[in-house]
Formats: C-alpha cells, sequence, structure tokens
C-alpha cells in the first residue's frame, strides 16, 4: 500500500508519498479502506521536530489522526461484520494511507447525509471539544464561554457544541471575515484580537461579571487576558499552547476568583480511555449530526499527492474549519 511518509524532521517538503508494508487487522482490529483524513497541528508538530511522538506501537513515519472510510476485513474476534461499513475514527497516528488498521469499538458509523471528507473532519475536533467543554469544565445552559481561535478546526467545532448546549459565546479570531463565518454558527460576540481588548469587550457585555468557560488553544500569551476575563468559579480547559507554554502565574487572582485550570490532551490517553470517549460521543453527539443540528465545517480539501499543499495551507493560518485530504 501506499502512505505519505515523514522523510526526516523539517518542514512540509519532507512528507513523501512512499509505498509501504501492507497491514494485517489483530483479533479485534478492523483493516480500513481510508477515503478521507484530516489534517492537524498534531501532524505539523510531529513532522516538525518529532516533538510531538505517538504512542508506543504507532507507525512514528505516518501521520493523521482521524480518517473516514470502508472497513475491508474485520478480526476474528470482532463481535459483528462489519465488512463493507462507512465508518470514520479518531486514530493515534498512521491516517495518512489507504489503508489503517483500529480496534474495533474506536469504529463510528457514518450519518448517511454525511461524506466521507465531512465525516473524516469531525473525530479529533469534535472529540477535543467535547470532552474539554462538558466532561472537563462541565458548561452548561445559559454560562458564558470564551473560544479562542473561533475559526480553526477545534474552535469552530468548540463554538457549535456551546451554542447547541445553550450557552453564550463569544470568539476571537484574527480577521473579520472568520468572524463573520463564525457568526453563522452561532457566535454571539466576535473579539478580533488586532483591534479589540477582549478584557474590556467581556467586561462591558457581561456587566463585569466575566465568563464562566474559556476554551484555550493559545496559553501563555493569552494567560493574563483570560484571568481578566474569567468570572468567579470559573473554569479554564487549556487545549493547546500554540502561544507559549510558560508565564507567570498570579495565585492570589486564581485563589480571590476561584477558578478552575483543566489541561487536556486526547494523545496521551490510553486505548481503553479513547473507547469510553468514542462511546460518550456516539450516545451524545453523534446524532446531531445526522439531525443537522451540528454539521462539519471544511474549508479546503487536496488530494493525498498534495499534502506539501495541504501542511503549508494549514500553517498559513488562512483556514476557517478543517484541511481534508481525500485519499485514491
Amino acid at each position: 500500500m501506499y502512505a505519505i511518509v515523514i522523510t526526516k524532521p523539517g518542514g512540509p517538503e519532507v512528507l513523501r508519498i512512499q509505498e509501504v508494508e501492507d497491514l494485517t487487522p489483530g483479533p479485534e482490529e478492523l483493516l480500513v479502506d481510508v477515503k478521507a483524513a484530516a489534517v492537524n497541528r498534531g501532524d505539523e508538530r510531529r513532522r516538525e521536530a518529532g516533538s510531538y511522538d505517538p504512542p508506543i506501537g504507532t507507525q512514528k513515519d505516518i501521520l493523521g489522526l482521524e480518517i473516514a472510510g470502508v472497513v475491508r476485513e474485520v478480526g476474528i474476534r470482532v463481535p459483528k461484520n462489519m465488512s463493507g461499513e462507512r465508518i470514520f475514527a479518531l486514530l493515534p497516528g498512521g491516517g495518512y494511507a489507504q489503508r489503517v488498521v483500529i480496534h474495533h469499538r474506536m469504529a463510528m458509523t457514518i450519518p448517511a447525509n454525511l461524506d466521507f471528507i465531512q465525516a473524516a473532519s469531525i473525530p479529533e475536533v469534535f472529540f477535543t471539544a467535547f470532552d474539554a467543554l462538558f466532561n472537563r469544565c462541565r458548561l452548561t445552559m445559559g454560562e458564558r464561554v470564551l473560544i479562542h481561535a473561533v475559526g480553526s478546526g477545534v474552535g469552530s467545532a468548540a463554538l457549535q457544541l456551546a451554542h447547541n448546549a445553550g450557552a453564550f459565546t463569544f470568539g476571537t479570531a484574527r480577521s473579520k471575515e472568520k468572524l463573520t463565518k463564525a457568526f453563522a454558527l452561532g457566535l454571539d460576540i466576535g473579539i478580533n484580537y488586532h483591534e479589540d481588548d477582549c478584557p474590556r469587550v467581556i467586561e462591558k457585555h457581561t456587566e463585569g461579571h466575566g465568563v464562566d468557560v474559556i476554551f484555550d488553544l493559545v496559553g501563555a500569551t493569552y494567560w493574563q487576558s483570560n484571568l481578566a476575563s474569567l468570572a468567579p468559579k470559573g473554569r479554564i480547559a487549556l487545549v493547546a499552547s500554540l502561544g507559549g507554554k510558560e508565564e507567570t502565574v498570579n495565585l492570589g487572582l486564581m485563589q480571590s476568583k476561584r477558578a478552575s485550570i483543566y489541561g487536556t490532551i486526547l494523545r496521551t490517553r490510553s486505548l481503553e480511555e479513547k473507547i469510553l470517549l468514542t462511546e460518550q460521543f456516539c450516545n451524545q453527539i453523534l446524532p446531531l449530526f445526522a439531525s443537522g443540528s451540528l454539521k462539519p465545517v471544511v474549508d479546503r480539501v487536496f488530494p493525498l499527492e498534495k499534502v506539501v499543499e495541504a501542511h503549508q495551507y494549514l500553517e498559513s493560518n488562512a483556514n476557517f474549519g478543517k484541511v481534508v485530504m481525500t485519499v485514491p
């Protein structure tokens, strides 16, 4: 079979399509013909310097954290014959390939109203947003939530989930164009971080109360702003640290606000934890895609052989939503 391989640490140009060893499913696994694979920031970090290694047992030279495709072969201990089923799944890696193997309990049936490209854009971002907002921060109807990088794949997922749950949503983005697109997904108040003072905007629209939950992808450079914007008993979900990992912490302000900080990442979790999250997602969230209440947000599609261009486009930060590759 063919896959996109990291030939050495570096920029997008180090990615090459090569022939690799065929895969065989284990007793509880599925062999899946991949039809679409999404591109993620985690793929970039693994490609650049080897600082984002996948779990033990995962192919280190093949990227790809989420796919959609058709089940080709079923392991001998899989309880039902899933051959020919359209499925999508979260992966520890290996998705930039013609075929992948996954544990059968990680496979989710694609709703009839979604195609492979749409389905491949869901797992990583919606799992991350769902877990951070509801399992960690316990977001409830009527609360106020601030979503940073609201135009990103995971930001647009968090926005939809928060809006669907009845929360009042604030979102930051780098342009008016991205904020305009976010309004169509349920954004209530947009904040252009090149022009607006985020804490002042939130103070104005919450009458000084602040937001109850902050969904943060940026980290250090937004830390002081986040604490200033947080309501008493507020919660921050630190999902990524694209703006740095180290910052001075005002412990007194955290104490006075009784703030809770939740660090979260999917990559390092065990298979058992990921299976439980998959089941939770299937029960609570997947029906919302089938009904049209939630929608995958796909910005641009590239063929697999254009993986260099796909990574370059994601790195430009021009996207609103997901970048997806089709697999022949």
